[in-house]
């Protein structure tokens, strides 16, 4: 399962990069119309850098995966794959508030998926399990969703703060998840 979530991670990496066009100058000044194109860039190989480091500490505190965990990986993994259309979306359209929404939504979904993934494997695990220990009732998790679900309806009316808000939520989660970390030194 972590090597195909890998693969498929990998993918969407490749895809987002291949958006990135070429200037047609040889200035400066022909990189302005493809700031937005590449900010999208970076904040989302930020946002599935940021899934993939945690995945990777969700899976090491798993010693076992069933159908529904399966199931829940790939259900993230599906979110995962719309990242690079949303991008660049977004991207090309300059930050345009339907764009900054659907990417948003796309967000949500995948933050939700992951959620799943992680309550899935906590029952495969059993509330006793280290994962759970370290999940516990998961705050964090929550608090992006709800991170989400504030920016996407403000995009329509301020989509500079919707990615502020999708930005701070990348940041909360850059640094990874040192609950599952510390639970295994244990």
């Amino acid at each position: 399962m972590e090597a195909f979530s890998d693969g498929v991670i990998a993918i969407i990496i490749t895809i987002m990069v291949l958006e990135l066009k070429i200037p047609e100058g040889t200035d400066w000044a022909a990189l302005r119309p493809l700031l937005p194109v590449f900010l999208s860039y970076v904040m989302s190989f930020l946002f599935v850098g940021v899934y993939w480091n945690n995945h990777h500490h969700l899976l090491q505190a798993s010693r076992h995966v069933t159908g529904s965990v399966l199931w829940a990986n790939l259900h993230l993994l599906f979110w995962l794959s719309l990242v690079p259309a949303s991008t660049a979306w977004m991207g090309e359209t300059g930050f345009a508030p339907w764009p900054v929404a659907a990417y948003g939504t796309v967000l949500l979904f995948a933050g939700s998926a992951y959620f799943v993934l992680t309550r899935t494997l906590i029952h495969c695990h059993g509330t006793d399990s280290t994962l759970a220990k370290a999940v516990g009732r998961d705050a964090k998790g929550l608090f992006s969703l709800v991170l989400y679900s504030v920016a996407i309806p403000s995009s329509f009316y301020r989509p500079g703060f919707a990615l502020a808000l999708y930005v701070l939520n990348t940041i909360v989660w850059l640094i990874p998840d040192r609950r599952i970390e510390k639970k295994m030194r244990e």
